[in-house]
């Protein structure tokens, strides 16, 4: 049996795809990935997502996508894909030994923060602990944060930071910024950001909420603690693409390029999400991006007569 519509991936971009294809009576066929739901199964609390005044959490909001993407009659598979061929029609997809044939395939494997791979790192994640700034820095309002990196995203984040922060230490494991001149130079000059050099987090500390940071100069060697409510990561992304290497056209940080809408390189092929999205990574564009792709492959199978 070969499918219509098969979506890689699950999180805000797949899980609106399979919502709009299935609508459009494609019956798609969802492998969602063992890590369901994506990013924001790791949020705590999620203000900015339109159409919910109070807030929800971020598992709660994807289990509603989830169950409306059922609704629709999506067939929804918890596994990883394991390998794929987009060389010829009907593509192919395997999860491990099992194959599938798909006329189109929307990838929406997302993106993976980069984190220090701290164990207590992991505990507080979501309680104190985040890697986007746009999207939980509103709780740090009249608190000292701290923010780890030192390019142009951590930058950003840091400056960012200072509209609701009343300190905010960028903690850098060099002694420069990798950050372009003119951000190194706002940062520097900001009168809220204050850079730690040559320095590395050792632990997280706090037990249920960040209170603090252990941590070690590598030019001294010298051990000491900061006390801050809040640890921001922007030491960068991972798309999800190693599975599609060799098949679809990536940038040289491994995501995909899109050139018409959200087709890739394989026409019948379109990615959405942050999969190839390195610059707004919100769940609301992931969201929009997902009904493009959607709405993309509908059209283009119509033109295939599929």
């Amino acid at each position: 049996m070969t499918e219509k519509v098969v979506i890689i991936g699950s999180g805000p971009a797949g899980l609106t795809a399979a919502i709009y294809t299935a609508r459009a009576d494609l019956r798609p066929l969802m492998i969602e990935g063992m890590a369901r739901g994506g990013q924001l199964m790791l949020t705590t609390d999620v203000e900015n997502y339109p159409g919910f005044p109070d807030g929800i959490m971020g598992p709660e909001l994807m289990e509603s996508f989830r169950k409306q993407a059922e609704r629709f009659d999506t067939r929804i598979m918890t596994s990883d894909v394991t390998k794929v061929d987009f060389s010829s029609r009907p593509f192919k997809i395997w999860v491990d030994e099992d194959g599938y044939l798909a006329d189109s395939v929307i990838i929406s494997t997302g993106a993976s923060a980069r984190w220090l791979g701290l164990e207590s790192e992991t505990k507080l994640r979501g309680h104190g602990v985040s890697a986007c700034a746009t999207c939980d820095g509103f709780f740090f309002r009249g608190k000292e944060i701290a923010v780890v990196g030192g390019g142009d995203s951590a930058a950003e984040e840091a400056l960012f930071l200072t509209k609701f922060a009343s300190k905010v230490y960028l903690i850098h494991r060099r002694d420069e910024l990798r950050a372009s001149k003119i951000m190194a130079n706002r940062v520097l000059e900001h009168d809220k950001i204050e850079v730690l050099w040559d320095t590395v987090v050792e632990e997280v500390l706090g037990d249920t909420l960040v209170t603090g940071l252990r941590l070690r100069n590598k030019v001294t060697d010298d051990v000491s603690e900061l006390a801050v409510e809040g640890l921001f990561l922007a030491i960068g992304h991972d798309p999800n693409t190693k599975v599609f290497q060799g098949q679809i056209e990536m940038d040289d940080k491994g995501y995909i390029i899109t050139g018409d809408n959200t087709m890739t390189s394989v026409p019948g092929v379109f990615a959405a999400g942050d999969v190839t999205d390195h610059v707004y990574r919100q769940a609301i564009t992931a969201a929009g991006m997902g009904c493009q792709a959607a709405i993309d492959a509908e059209r283009w199978l119509d033109e295939q007569e599929v």
